[in-house]
Parts: structure tokens; sequence; C-alpha cells
């Protein structure tokens, strides 16, 4: 064999190699681009459904706090309504204390009282 074939196939066997080497290579950075895009797309997904879990927390923290503010006026008409009770209770009492229509138990006179017939 002459030395111009073998320069030839020694030049073709590095082109081969540096064929090969730039294929693996586009191919490794094809994949490592997709495993981006993959984590991309994943990174978006959980942004949006922390996104969504914190809307839904403020909501379920709102209605909360509506609720709560919503017992405390209910607790707070509830005393009110107690209040009132005992005023118109006290006023009732009072109203029958300085009537002088109405007799006390103690004015009454016993023989007074309804007497039952028999039957």
């Amino acid at each position: 064999m002459s030395t111009v074939a073998i320069v030839l196939i020694v030049i073709g066997a590095v082109i081969v190699i540096a064929l090969l080497a730039a294929a693996l290579r586009s191919a490794r950075e094809r994949k490592l681009e997709d495993r981006r895009q993959i984590a991309t797309e994943h990174r978006e997904e959980a942004a949006s459904r922390r996104l969504g879990a914190q809307r839904e927390a403020a909501a379920a923290d709102e209605q909360a706090a509506r609720a709560r503010r919503e017992a405390a006026e209910a607790e707070e008409r509830s005393r009110a309504a107690k209040r009132e009770q005992e005023t118109a209770r006290a006023h009732t009492e009072h109203a029958a204390e300085v009537d002088p229509d109405t007799e006390s138990p103690d004015d009454r006179d016993p023989s007074a009282s309804p007497r039952r017939t028999g039957p």
C-alpha cells in the first residue's frame, strides 16, 4: 500500500470519528434541550398550581374570617336580646308594682278567691 493511501485512510478515519463525535454531541444537546423543556413545563405547572393553592388558601382564610365575624355579631345580638328581655321583664314587674288595678298576692282577700263547686 502506498503512503498516500494510508494517509487518505487515516484522514478518512479522523473525519468519520469527528462526524461521529459531532453526531453524538448533537444528540446529547438535543436530549439536554428536551430535558430542559420538560423541566420548564414542570416549573410552569408547579407555579400555576402554587398560585391556585395560594388563591384557594386566601379564599378559605377570608371565608373563615367572615364566619368568625358573623359568629361574633350573632353573639352580640344574642347578648343585646337578653338585655332587652331583662329590661322588658323589669318594666313588666315595675308596671305591676305601680298599677293600682293590680293586686299583689299579699293584698288579696283569701275569702274572695274563687271556689270550686262540685261537678
